[in-house]
């Protein structure tokens, strides 16, 4: 049941993130960017010690030095991410990093032994397709591309290390030290650039919701899927994402519903209902 369950719940952490990067779009030029994911990272971490403070008894030394790496790998594609951001389109960079649903795979594939189908690499290269027809107006390689080229290494490297290590920890727990991880990473950089407070209510609001829902309950449930999916899997559904926040800007009035999207985000969406049936290997799982 919990496996049935898994593809289902990173579909709903896909959305969440889809709606946060419409909505961080507004705010990102009132506070900069390390400010931004060090107070969104600290606040995840700190809600979900106060939510359970009894987690902080399961930390112990194997836990905490795998969780706070697993979170540095994480912190890492985000700024990586960030700085390409800053040198090339939202368009190119969006695409770029959905580059993680090939890495990940081939990374599978040599660090934990996972066997590939010729099925799971259509599914992987459809997914691809879709993000650039989603993504792509035009292309040039730059800094700003080479940046958000390894942040895609880096957001792959995060989801091997979970699929290789989630299952040996609580969920929780784990997640915590990720959190922790990416709070410490992004407040060394917020600390060299000047902190910056977040100025507004506004600002605030999409603060907490992204420290809440997109990232301690996202998170939380992404370590817990990873459990219990291959981490190809795990790949191909999160590429959802660009696919949320197309539908979310078109509601949002920030784009036109054009053929690109339409095409782009069904091909992204057959992609990830192929990959996530069920099916039946020599040994009986998934």
């Amino acid at each position: 049941m919990q496996m049935k369950l898994a593809p289902w719940a990173l579909l709903a952490v896909a959305a969440m993130w889809g709606i946060s990067f419409v909505w961080m779009k507004d705010i990102l030029d009132q506070q900069d960017v390390y400010s931004f994911l060090s107070t969104r990272f600290i606040l995840a971490a700190a809600a979900m010690i106060l939510f359970k403070p009894k987690v902080l008894g399961l930390l112990n030394r194997e836990l905490v030095s795998k969780g706070f790496l697993i979170g540095i790998a994480l912190g890492s594609g985000y700024i990586c991410q960030t700085l390409g951001l800053e040198r090339t389109t939202p368009a190119i960079t969006g695409f770029i990093t959905g580059l993680y649903v090939v890495f990940t795979p081939l990374l599978a594939s040599i660090f934990l032994k996972e066997r590939l189908t010729m099925a799971m690499w259509f599914y992987v290269i459809l997914a691809v397709i879709g993000l650039g027809i989603l993504s792509v107006k035009g292309w040039a390689v730059g800094t700003g591309e080479i940046f958000v080229f390894v942040s895609a290494i880096l957001f792959a490297v995060h989801i091997i290390l979970l699929g290789s290590w989630s299952k040996n920890f609580d969920s929780y727990a784990l997640t915590v030290m990720q959190l922790i991880g990416c709070a410490f990473l992004s407040a060394i950089l917020a600390s060299i650039k000047g902190y910056t407070a977040p100025p507004d209510l506004h600002v605030w609001g999409v603060i907490i919701f992204t420290a809440i829902f997109a990232t301690a309950i996202a998170f939380g449930i992404q370590t817990w899927s990873q459990a219990r999916i291959s981490t190809t899997k795990v790949a191909v559904i999160l590429t959802m994402e660009v696919v949320f926040a197309a539908v979310f800007s078109v509601m949002y009035g920030m784009e036109p519903l054009t053929l690109r999207l339409t095409i782009g985000g069904t091909l992204v969406l057959i992609a990830m209902l192929a990959i996530v049936q069920p099916r039946v290997s020599s040994s009986g799982t998934n």
